[in-house]
């Protein structure tokens, strides 16, 4: 009888709905015998399909305010890590600062959505200076021993991928790492059913501009509602987080914010919108394939990510700086601007999970083929 390879899979924790969690369900419809390894798992905080998975979790996940919150987790993640043992030929692990350390008796597949950015670009993912708040000095408290940690964590894994180019040179200068870019899938399907979102209707003859985003400092969502301030366009955002209070008590009366929104509410809003807007340095940049997914053109800052999945000829426009006068000019600039949806479409075919799934399994079946290390266990 032949042997059947066990793969599965990690990721840091399932406590939110994001990018990162749509490339985990990706992987678990490419392998969908595959068990899912996590340190935290909150069932209402992150997309509904994981109930359909097998779900394994750490011991501090019977720590409910920490599947609330998973950064108030994060002193005791990497000891949360390292008691999640993997049983499996090959693990995949879906990483940004933690899965990669999960310990395996098998071959480890590392996907990197980016080197943990609380220890790497910490001022950017605080929103401001790490020594002027209290999380931000206790970050640089623990950094030193949580940056040994990571590094042994990227040693142990076989073989790196990398979402974007950019990921792929962080990994590098973090790591010394080559890593090849394998860019994720846009994780919703177009075709799927779609529901009218209530806080909206009356807003979707017109049309309006869009951001969805995790409501956090570096995401620069406060900049694209400022930048709109004054403007006749109206702005959507779809998202939650950190910042989610004060945005809605700033907020101008052509904005508005929704979250919370099931896949088919957020198809029908993406339907609807006119153009995205994408302030933020992102590893990759997987909302403007969305868009383009529905036809939908985006404004991005010209810097990371994005330049993987932009390009001005198909899908969008770029403006230089994450700020209030760089969006509006975009914005401005872009009344005038027609993309053509069937070319939005095509470029984001180019990111199918088809092609995404093609290529993990090559990189599975090609680690299996390898040898393992004189030093390894047979």
């Amino acid at each position: 009888m032949t042997h059947r390879p066990r793969v599965a899979i990690a990721h840091d924790y399932l406590t939110q709905r994001g990018g990162a969690e749509r490339v985990v369900l990706a992987l678990h419809r490419a392998f969908p015998d595959a068990p899912i390894h996590t340190t935290l798992y909150d069932p209402a905080g992150t997309y509904p399909e994981f109930r359909d998975a097998h779900v394994v979790t750490s011991p501090i996940d019977h720590v409910a305010p920490l599947r609330r919150d998973h950064r108030a987790a994060l002193p005791v993640l990497p000891w949360a890590i390292s008691r999640l043992p993997v049983e499996a030929d090959v693990v995949v692990a879906s990483s940004s600062g933690w899965a990669h350390g999960v310990p395996t008796t098998g071959r480890k597949l590392v996907y990197c959505h980016a080197p943990a950015r609380w220890l790497y670009q910490t001022d950017a993912y605080l929103g401001g200076p790490a020594a002027r708040s209290l999380r931000g000095r206790a970050l640089l408290t623990l950094s030193s021993r949580l940056r040994r940690w990571d590094r042994a964590a990227a040693a142990s894994a076989d073989r790196y991928l990398a979402n974007s180019s950019v990921v792929r040179d962080r990994v590098r200068e973090a790591y010394g790492i080559e890593a090849d870019v394998v860019a994720p899938p846009y994780g919703i399907d177009a075709s799927g059913p779609r529901e009218p979102v209530p806080d909206l209707a009356d807003w979707a003859g017109e049309g309006f501009l869009l951001v969805v985003s995790r409501l956090l400092p570096y995401k620069n969502v406060d900049v694209a509602v400022d930048a709109v301030r004054g403007l006749p366009e109206r702005l959507v955002v779809v998202g939650s987080g950190p910042l989610e209070g004060r945005l809605r008590a700033d907020a101008p009366g052509n904005v508005r914010l929704v979250t919370g929104l099931s896949d088919a509410q957020l198809r029908w809003t993406y339907a609807h919108a006119s153009r995205l807007l994408a302030p933020s340095l992102e590893d990759f940049g997987l909302t403007p394939l969305e868009a383009a997914a529905f036809g939908v053109p985006t404004l991005a800052l010209h810097g990371g990510g994005y330049l993987d999945t932009i390009e001005e000829s198909a899908n969008g426009a770029f403006f230089d700086a994450p700020s209030v006068e760089a969006v509006r000019a975009a914005v401005v600039d872009a009344r005038e601007r027609r993309w053509e949806p069937d070319a939005v479409r095509a470029h984001a075919v180019l990111f199918s999970e088809e092609r995404f799934h093609a290529r993990m399994r090559a990189e599975v079946d090609r680690l299996l083929a390898e040898p393992w290390p004189a030093s390894a266990p047979s």
